[in-house]
């Protein structure tokens, strides 16, 4: 296990750092591909703790309840258990997840849990924090690139009711007992496809392993050199996605990522994360400066991924 740097990025006194801290983010996306955040604002570390709060609550829940609303690829939203299958594996992660995206609030979340009233308003509550974050984040790579401070904004705008930015809360199973059954990868090699990704992880939850792109040499980075990333409640790791690096023509690379199992002396207990996927509105064109990479509407990249990493889903009666 290789060691490497891993940027660690203060967003106190955020007003009057931005030179500073801009300087920073633009260096850990050039030259890593990922970064950690703290010291922000919002969402605060009491916000993401009452947030895994209230996962655990909903991952308790029945399957049958859960399954309510259950994962549709062709939309990115909904509940599934064991259905994401990695190319790098071969084998669906051992996890369940509930997939939710803002302009669904009304339509496709979960709405009726009477053991968990407060669920719609937190949800609702942390995404739009997140975003807010991820804006600010944005803001100094547009810049970078030649655009207006406001371009990714303007992408990702929530206000209307197509952004396809989506938080997604994650269960790893409890594999007490079932070391011996258990794959090598609670989540198996892979980048995001999205723009930017707000990772957010509890405290004795580790597993995560990064590879960046520019150190990669084969296919998932197999092989190649890893590096764990503690987890600790109230810290963001950020990756950089592949929508940004098409965008950035290659000059910001997407991240190398992976969730490796705990072995019989690790923590066999459930692992939560909980994910925010910066998308924008479908018709947004992804397309660099230069061309360099082509050009794909943010559509046409998440069908690609969903039909990539999910089994094929039925629409529910």
């Amino acid at each position: 296990m290789n060691i490497r740097q891993i940027p660690r990025i203060s967003l106190r006194d955020f007003d009057t750092r931005r030179y500073q801290i801009g300087k920073e983010l633009i260096e850990a996306a050039e030259n890593v591909g990922f970064f950690i955040l703290v010291d922000q604002q919002r969402p605060s570390k009491q916000e993401i703790e009452e947030m895994f709060a209230l996962s655990t609550k909903y991952f308790a829940l029945p399957d049958q309840i859960k399954a309510r609303y259950p994962f549709i690829r062709e939309q990115n939203s909904g509940w599934e258990k064991n259905a994401q299958i990695r190319p790098s594996t071969g084998v669906a992660d051992p996890k369940e997840s509930l997939q939710l995206q803002y302009f669904r609030r009304n339509k496709y979340w979960p709405n009726d849990l009477s053991d968990i009233p407060q669920f719609h308003q937190m949800c609702l509550q942390f995404m739009e924090s997140s975003q807010d974050l991820s804006m600010k984040i944005l803001s100094f790579f547009a810049v970078a690139l030649g655009f207006p401070p406001s371009f990714f904004s303007e992408a990702h705008d929530l206000s209307f009711e197509d952004c396809l930015s989506t938080m997604r809360l994650l269960r790893y199973h409890d594999v007490t007992g079932k070391v011996s059954e258990m794959p090598e990868w609670r989540a198996g090699a892979h980048t995001d496809f999205d723009v930017l990704t707000l990772l957010f992880q509890e405290t004795g939850g580790d597993g995560l392993e990064v590879c960046p792109g520019r150190e990669a040499h084969t296919s998932f980075a197999l092989g190649d050199e890893w590096t764990a990333v503690p987890a600790r409640t109230g810290e963001i790791t950020v990756n950089i996605g592949d929508m940004l690096m098409a965008w950035s023509d290659d000059r910001f690379k997407s991240l190398y990522h992976r969730v490796k199992a705990p072995g019989p002396n690790g923590n066999l207990k459930a692992r939560n994360s909980i994910a925010y996927f910066n998308q924008p509105r479908p018709q947004v064109r992804i397309e660099g400066p230069t061309g360099k990479c082509g050009a794909l509407t943010a559509s046409q990249y998440i069908s690609n991924a969903m039909e990539r990493y999910y089994r094929p889903t039925k629409r529910p009666e």
